[in-house]
């Protein structure tokens, strides 16, 4: 057997590409599925779910360079010529079919790419050359828009592979031709088929479906950010927070994952001249945006925000051995547990910045307890606040 092609044969390289992709594409598809409907209630559950996706992906990426390498062989060899070249509506959607599929062993494994360096918190790629893309940020937006690609694409995938198989089972069952015969091992008889004209028609419309849909979901598309239900009452405050951020930053599967919480109020009287004074912050649970694991930290395992839905830090603030230190209790998920928080503070007329970190564990507040080790979830929790005040003028 040749291993190039010639006008009527698949030589043994195109046909080795055909089915090795073939089997890549019906292990892939089913395993995504299976992946994203996983539970991940308990530890177990989650390295489960972790393992499945990073298989995915990891086998994803396989099939992206494959296809690269299929592409850049098909383009140096002669396309066999179609049996039934007289069959021009059938032979312009097989081809058609064909552009499609080879646009999608690029584009959805490379949208899903995307979407994996963009996104924090994830089930990482076992390829050795790191989790992260150049130029492609750690984005919400970014991660939410290449998501929904990678999702519509995939349904281009299917169809066009569904279109493939019908055409293939055709001409095995009805016209009885050795269409698929062609791309096995093995002989068969020989060809007498005339020399027909490449046309790029077959390709463009590839091209203008997969920006059809690609557009549509770019305009259409939304960010996923957390909606909150919790209804914070406002509150009296010497100094009244104009913006501001409180982070946390958890570790899972040895990759920091950072988010924030949206709303958020914080009642807080303060001296510069004693450098002392009380801060009360009531923050919205379900507010909270933690990438790729938002939907998971509310669960009850983890925050849950439908039974606890707020939780509250209220502190003394004082100088410690020259630190300024708001030291009190931090309540989550029903626990109270004591903490301190230092921080600098910069007044500059009736204006107050202040920054402050500190560490919590996560068992403490009783948060992952089905997890009661380090191996998928780190117990170090990482609390970054920032704000600027200003203070309110006496009446």
């Amino acid at each position: 057997m040749s291993l190039a092609n010639s006008q009527t044969h698949y030589g043994a390289v195109t046909k080795s590409f055909h089915w090795v992709t073939a089997v890549l594409i019906l292990i892939l598809m089913p395993l995504g599925s299976i992946a994203n409907g996983a539970p991940f209630e308990t530890s177990e559950e989650l390295a489960r779910k972790a393992w499945l996706f990073s298989l995915h992906k990891t086998l994803g990426v396989t099939v992206f360079f494959f296809a690269l390498l299929r592409i850049a062989w098909a383009l140096t060899q002669p396309k066999p010529s179609p049996l039934h070249p007289e069959r021009k509506l059938e032979t312009f959607a097989a081809d058609v079919a064909h552009w499609l599929l080879y646009g999608s062993l690029v584009l959805v494994p490379l949208s899903g790419w995307i979407h994996h360096a963009a996104t924090t918190g994830f089930a990482p790629i076992w390829w050795p050359f790191g989790q992260s893309l150049p130029f492609v940020p750690k984005d919400e937006d970014l991660a939410h828009l290449s998501g929904d690609i990678h999702w519509i694409w995939t349904k281009v995938l299917l169809f066009s592979l569904l279109a493939h198989i019908g055409g293939a089972l055709k001409h095995v069952f009805i016209d009885r031709d050795e269409t698929l015969k062609r791309m096995w091992f093995g002989t068969i008889g020989k060809l007498e088929l005339p020399k027909t004209e490449k046309s790029v028609a077959p390709a463009s419309l590839a091209v203008i479906i997969f920006a059809a849909t690609g557009l549509f979901i770019a305009t259409s598309s939304t960010t996923a950010t957390a909606e909150s239900e919790t209804v914070l009452q406002q509150v009296a405050s010497d100094w009244v927070v104009q913006d501001g951020t409180i982070e946390i930053t958890v570790t899972q599967f040895g990759s920091p994952v950072t988010g924030g919480f949206e709303e958020w109020t914080a009642s807080i009287n303060y001296d510069p001249a004693t450098k002392t004074g009380t801060v009360e912050t009531t923050i919205a649970i379900d507010s909270l945006t933690l990438g790729s694991v938002t939907g998971q930290a509310m669960g009850a395992d983890f925050f849950d925000s439908a039974k606890f839905p707020t939780g509250t830090f209220a502190a003394d603030i004082a100088e410690i051995d020259g630190q300024l230190t708001a030291t009190g209790t931090l309540t989550v998920k029903g626990a109270t547990v004591p903490i301190s928080l230092p921080f600098t503070l910069d007044i500059e007329g009736q204006t107050a910045r202040m920054s402050g970190s500190t560490s919590i564990n996560r068992l403490d507040f009783g948060v992952g307890a089905s997890m009661p080790d380090e191996t998928n979830l780190k117990f170090g929790v990482d609390i970054a606040v920032e704000l600027t005040a200003e203070r309110q003028q006496e009446n």
